[in-house]
């Protein structure tokens, strides 16, 4: 006879490594799909496992799940700006740019699903947890330019470029990822420093810091 197959070895997941395994396939799908096309079965054989697990773990169903996975994918994006805050500005800034664009990159088309809102499964918490990442993402880059209290100018400016960042991302992806990302990072660098030189003509504590990245440069 035949000796039949070796039967894989099965490892019993833990809790978290089975939420974090449900959460992963989740993403996977809603990075290429907007969620309200994405059901838990697709999710369970995703994750090669059972729809009653899946409840399991998400009793509240595509809800909980959708919200569960937003908050996993604003919690990336959030660290993309957490950069060791020494060395010269504009290139630390670069860096977390890079990371932000990577995620983008990676998730493509459903970057305006998971971040951007216009799904039927948005709500007043989704809404919430993705303008929390716009807000992390603005004290990182004031607590790179050192100012512990900034003025309504200068806030508002470091969060018009936020917005901007992402309308352009999305731009990107819509003009099939043109121009080439290192370009679409340098020229974000630059529209950067370009606002914070337009507020500067009209705020004291702007101009200051634009002199300085002026000598930093």
């Amino acid at each position: 006879m035949t000796p039949s197959a070796a039967t894989p070895a099965y490892r019993r997941l833990s809790v978290e490594e089975r939420r974090s395994q449900l959460l992963d396939a989740a993403l996977s799908l809603f990075a290429h799909r907007a969620p309200e096309e994405v059901s838990l079965d697709d999710v369970a054989e995703a994750a090669g496992v059972s729809r009653p697990l899946v409840y399991r773990y998400f009793p509240g169903g595509k809800q909980q799940l959708y919200e569960a996975a937003l908050r996993s994918a604003a919690e990336e994006l959030r660290q993309c700006f957490d950069e060791p805050r020494h060395g010269p500005l504009l290139p630390r800034l670069s860096r977390a740019l890079d990371r932000y664009l990577t995620f983008v990159d990676e998730h493509d088309t459903g970057f305006s699903a998971l971040l951007q809102g216009g799904s039927v499964v948005e709500t007043s918490r989704t809404t919430a947890i993705v303008d929390g990442v716009r807000r992390a993402a603005a004290e990182h880059i004031l607590s790179h330019l050192g100012v512990c209290d900034p003025g309504p100018r200068l806030r508002m400016t470091v969060r018009m470029w936020i917005t901007a960042v992402e309308a352009a991302s999305l731009i990107w992806l819509d003009e099939d990822k043109q121009p080439e990302v290192g370009e679409l990072r340098d020229w974000l660098v630059e529209q950067f420093v370009a606002v914070l030189t337009v507020t500067a003509t009209r705020d004291p504590q702007t101009a200051a810091l634009v002199g300085a990245l002026t000598e930093d440069g």
